[in-house]
This record gives structure tokens, sequence and C-alpha cells, in this order.
């Protein structure tokens, strides 16, 4: 019979397709499987439609074959096979779907399940075989036909011998060159493939394994005698544990689930069974990690879920399913709503993706309200590995999703040394109190040693502890939290004082504005010099004016062309302390050595805030010249 050829279009677009659409080759199994199993789709639901059709779902199934003399790969099902015209139209034109076609025309598609399409998905088997042959013979026909092809040249189709009805697509696989395509041909490799990509059809997919087994010895002098045995084995799961009733799956069956799937022997703090209904379907498990991968904080970490369609992989992570802050999530999603492009690597309906997307992300954020409130200890486990990123979620995109996440932030308290909430914090606040206040440093013991939290906290003020670098820029992006504003005890608006108090406290700075102009000259990179009646028993304090405080200058410091971006420097001096008699006194008798007190006292505030002092050999000597006046 005379060899038909692909219109110009298709010969093109199976170029494309074959060297440039498909990176991983591998794919081409799942392609081939999904369209067994459609197969076996349609006549079941015929069957169920149509009297006349007599066939028992038990035995449907899917037979992989390997012949490795004849280099022949084979899958076999006893689906709604093809007739002659059918094999013409829907593999003599790339990118027509017979599949989608049924679903199309069929007025109860809603009652099958159809996962792929012959055409493209079809023409993926080109990327591992020199020759593809497709025999089928349709259900209730006396007739059986092949259609075959050694790619873009074209195809031919004859008449052909088949026992019954079905399809067989078999492989002639490509030679060895700088690839190994001899893989395609090794049972583990295909057993291998079919568990990652298609161990949720819903057809047996059986196969025969080969196993060696020890002889049982006839007495304990024999040497041991080894026997293969071959079976055909049932290789993929069936039943996604995602589909099953949450009723009769138990904790030990998700947390097994999760080992195997992700590698993690460890088991999950929280998992998420959900199965949506209503414009979009899908069903989900997600699962809440009970630590942070090695490489979470890193640019190597892959976000994303798995993402199937009708239990067949699609994607092995698919990022957009999560927003960054979520990023932690492991799980799987499953849609049959999910249309999908030529490559089946990339979604078509965005849209419907979003929507999916939309209602993960609520119900992560939900579990993980409920996991605050109901396990508190679980969730303080979380947050130390986890808690980073939620507040990055903050203080990404300028705050867009902060109202979604900043219920979720715990601190370090000093009420108590517990954790807290912003809403517990806000909840035990004085009936005067209008402000959060916190501080901010490396660790929490250098934190309470502050000179600014001592103070607060003898007025009485609970003081939240801050020891990530991103967290002043998070209470940044929140500004007011229930009508409360963030306020950093180091920085200028702390204030606790009367009128009367910050009278007095004016005049006392204007009285001493020549002193302070003489030390500010020893220490210039000081913005300003100024006494204070906020730090108890201390000489002095480093605080800061405007947005950018010495904390945040510490951490932009550390990021790319930020270096230049410095905070305003207060050095703060206790009007109460006995250095504040000295140095009046040094002001009117001995203004060098002023300056040379100056120099100290302001490496002594840097050290307190855990800044470096770049002079460290002059403060030494100007210490010791002191100490032995």
């Amino acid at each position: 019979m005379k060899k038909k050829e692909f219109k110009t279009e298709s010969k093109k677009l199976m170029n494309l397709m074959i060297n440039s659409i498909y990176t991983n080759k591998e794919i081409f199994l799942r392609e081939i499987i999904s369209n067994a199993s459609d197969a076996i789709d349609k006549l079941h639901y015929l069957s169920l439609t149509d009297k006349d059709i007599k066939v028992n779902k038990k035995d449907f199934e899917i037979f992989l074959m390997i012949d490795k003399e004849k280099r022949t790969l084979t899958i076999r099902d006893n689906g709604i096979g093809m007739n002659k015209e059918e094999l013409e139209t829907n593999l003599g034109t790339i990118a027509k779907s017979g599949s989608e076609e049924f679903k199309t025309d069929n007025e109860h598609k809603k009652n099958i399940d159809i996962i792929g399409q012959f055409g493209v998905g079809f023409y993926s088997a080109f990327m591992v075989a020199d020759k593809v042959e497709v025999i089928s013979k349709k259900y209730g026909s006396d007739e059986a036909y092949k259609w075959e092809s050694s790619g873009i040249d074209g195809y031919v189709i004859t008449p052909a011998e088949k026992d019954r009805y079905g399809t067989d697509v078999i492989l002639t696989i490509k030679e060895d060159n700088e690839e190994d395509y001899s893989k395609y041909l090794e049972t583990y490799e295909i057993e291998s493939l079919v568990r990652k990509y298609s161990d949720y059809i819903t057809y047996p997919i059986k196969m025969e394994i080969s196993h060696t087994h020890a002889k049982e010895k006839k007495n304990e002098n024999d040497e041991t005698e080894y026997e293969t045995v071959t079976e055909v084995e049932v290789i993929n799961s069936l039943t996604p544990i995602w589909k099953r009733d949450k009723k009769k799956v138990s904790d030990e069956d998700y947390d097994t689930f999760y080992s195997d799937k992700f590698n993690d022997y460890e088991k999950p703090l929280r998992h998420m069974h959900v199965k949506a209904e209503g414009t979009f379907e899908y069903n989900a498990l997600l699962y809440i990690p009970s630590h942070a991968p090695f490489d979470y904080y890193t640019k190597e970490y892959e976000k994303g879920l798995q993402l199937y369609s009708n239990g067949v992989l699609i994607m092995e992570k698919c990022s957009d399913l999560l927003p960054d802050y979520f990023s932690f999530v492991k799980g799987v999603v499953d849609s049959p709503d999910l249309t999908l492009n030529i490559s089946r690597e990339t979604l078509q309906q965005n849209r419907i993706l979003k929507t999916i997307a939309n209602s993960i992300e609520s119900k992560i954020k939900k579990e993980l309200e409920i996991m605050l409130e109901e396990k508190r200890e679980d969730y303080e486990k979380f947050f130390k590995d986890f808690g980073l990123q939620l507040k990055y979620g903050i203080y990404n995109d300028f705050g867009m999703h902060k109202d979604k996440l900043q219920d979720l932030l715990v601190y370090s308290s000093s009420f108590d040394g517990g954790i807290t909430t912003l809403k517990e914090y806000v909840n035990r606040m004085k009936e005067d109190q209008k402000n959060i206040y916190y501080a901010c440093g490396e660790t929490i013991d250098k934190i309470q040693m502050l000179p600014q939290v001592e103070s607060v906290k003898e007025k009485g003020y609970e003081v939240l502890y801050c020891t990530d670098q991103v967290d002043e820029f998070v209470f940044m992006m929140i500004r007011n939290y229930m009508d409360k504003e963030f306020v950093n005890v180091c920085g200028e608006k702390m204030d606790f004082d009367t009128e009367e108090e910050k009278e007095e406290l004016k005049k006392a700075n204007e009285d001493a504005k020549e002193m302070f102009d003489i030390m500010k000259t020893a220490i210039p990179e000081v913005e300003e010099i100024r006494f204070t009646n906020k730090l108890n028993d201390h000489p002095v304090c480093l605080s800061s004016k405007g947005e950018i405080s010495v904390e945040m200058e510490k951490a932009l410091s550390k990021m790319p062309m930020n270096n230049s971006i410095k905070a305003s420097k207060v050095l703060e001096i206790n009007q109460n302390h006995e250095i504040a008699k000295t140095l009046k006194k040094l002001s009117k008798k001995n203004k060098e050595e002023l300056q040379d007190y100056a120099k100290v006292l302001y490496a002594e505030a840097r050290m307190i805030e855990g800044l470096p002092v770049e002079n460290a050999t002059e403060i030494a000597s100007l210490v010791c010249k002191f100490m032995t006046k």
C-alpha cells in the first residue's frame, strides 16, 4: 500500500516537537499509557450506556512487553480500539485528538476520565523509537488494521490480524548513540517510569517481572542454588491515597506516603487531605514538614507541588500552585479540569490553575491558624524553621500580603520569657499604651542587656525580642496592627516623659550644646549627642534618627549595593549618671580630654549595640590612660 504523507505543517510540528518541545524523553511512556487508559475508559462508559456491549470492568488492563532481540516495547490495552477511518483521523493528523472529540461530543462526559489524547502526545514515541506500529481492532468489528510510521516521511495503514479488540502500540527502540536508548528495554527502567508517571492510572498496568530466588537446600552440606521465576505483576498502585475516603486512611498511611514520596524520614507536623468540588474539582494531599531542608533558604531550593491530571503526573514541581511564603509545603494536587497544551508540560488554562492555587493557599493558612491555636508547641517548632519565610512574605511585594500573614507571626517576648503573637501582645497591653514596643539584636540575651530594653521593662511595658534581620522591615510594612504603632525602643520615637520632664531635658541639652559640639569633633560619624533620662543606671546608649535604625544598617550592609546606607546615629548620655558630671567639668577645664572621653563613650555604646569598634587600639590606650590617672 502506498505510503501517505503528513501535511507540511504536520511535518514541521513533528520535527519541532521531537527536537524541541519535549525536553524529557522518558514521558513518551506516560503519553502512550494515558492513551491506553482513555481507550479503556471509552469502552467502559459505552458499556454502561449500551446494553449490547458486554464487558467486565475487572478484565480491563494495560500490558507492557519487552523483546530485547527485536528491540521492541509493546503497550497493549483492551479498550475500545480503532477502525481504519479512526486510525487515519486520529494518527494521520498531528494534534488531532480522538479523546478530545469524545469528551466534547458526549453529553455525559463528566462520567468518564479522559487523560491522554492521540495526537501530539502519541508522537512523543518517536523521540525514542525508529518505528512505531499501532495494531488496533475496534470493539464489535471483525477487522483489524495496522498503522505504521518511521517518522516525518509518512505512514501506511494496512489490514492486520488481531485476536481481540483493543490496541497494541509497538515501539522499535532506537540504537544507542550519544544517548542510552537501550535502557527503555530494561524491565526495571520501564517499571520505574510507570511508578513515576502513571502509578495512579485506574486500571492495572501489568508486566512480566523476573525474580531470582534461592532454592531450598535438601541438607546443610548442599551449595546454594538459585532459580529465576518470571511472574506477571501489577506494577502501578491504581488508586492514589488522595482519592481514598479520609475515614479509611490512617495517620500512619499519610506519614508513610509522605516518607516514600518526598524522601523524608521525619514525620510531618501536619497533613491536609482536600477534596474540592464546585466550578473546578481537585483533590490534594498537602504536608507541613517538621524541619527545613538543608537548602531551603538557598537559590537551589525549588518550591512546588506535584501536579496530576486524573492520576497522571504532569509536573514534578508546579511552582504556580504555591506562593513563595508557603514554599515549605509539600504535596500533590490532582485535577480532572486541567487542559494541557501539546507538550503536556505547560498548562493552558491558567485561570483554572490560579483558582486551585488560591484555594490551596487558603487551606494552608487555615491549617497554620489551627496549629497555632491548638498545637502551640508544634507551631513554635514550625516557626523556628519556616517563620523567616513568612516574614519575607510580608516584606516582599511592599507588604501586599501582610493581612494574610501578620497573625501567623510569633516572637519571643519579655512577658514571662515566652513566645507571643501580635494579637496576644495587644490583648495584654496597658489601657494607656499606644505602641507595640520591640528591640532588635543578634540574640535574646544581647537584646535583654540593652539599656533601653531594661528601661522600658522597668516601666512595666512588654518588649518583643527580634533576632531576625528582616524583623524591622516587616514592622515597617505592617505599620499598624490593631491601631497600634510599632516602636523600636532604640529609636527616636521612644517617649515616656511628662511635659515637665521634657522641658527639663530640653533645657539641659540646650545648656550642654557647646560641650556636645566639642565632643562631636572627636566622633563626627555621630549625627547628634544629647542627654537622656531613660537609661536608669547605664551611662550611654546608641539610638538612631529617621527610618533606618542601627540594626537595619547591619542588615543592609550585608546586601549588595547597599553598603552606603547608614543609620543616623545618636549618642545618648544619661544625664543622671556620674559620667554626665565628669563631662561637664572637663568641658570647662580640659577640652582635649573631653574629646577622649567622647571616643571611649561612643566605643562603649557601639559595643552595647553589637557594632564593631574600628579604632580598638586607640580606645584601649585611652582606657588605660584613664585607669592610671
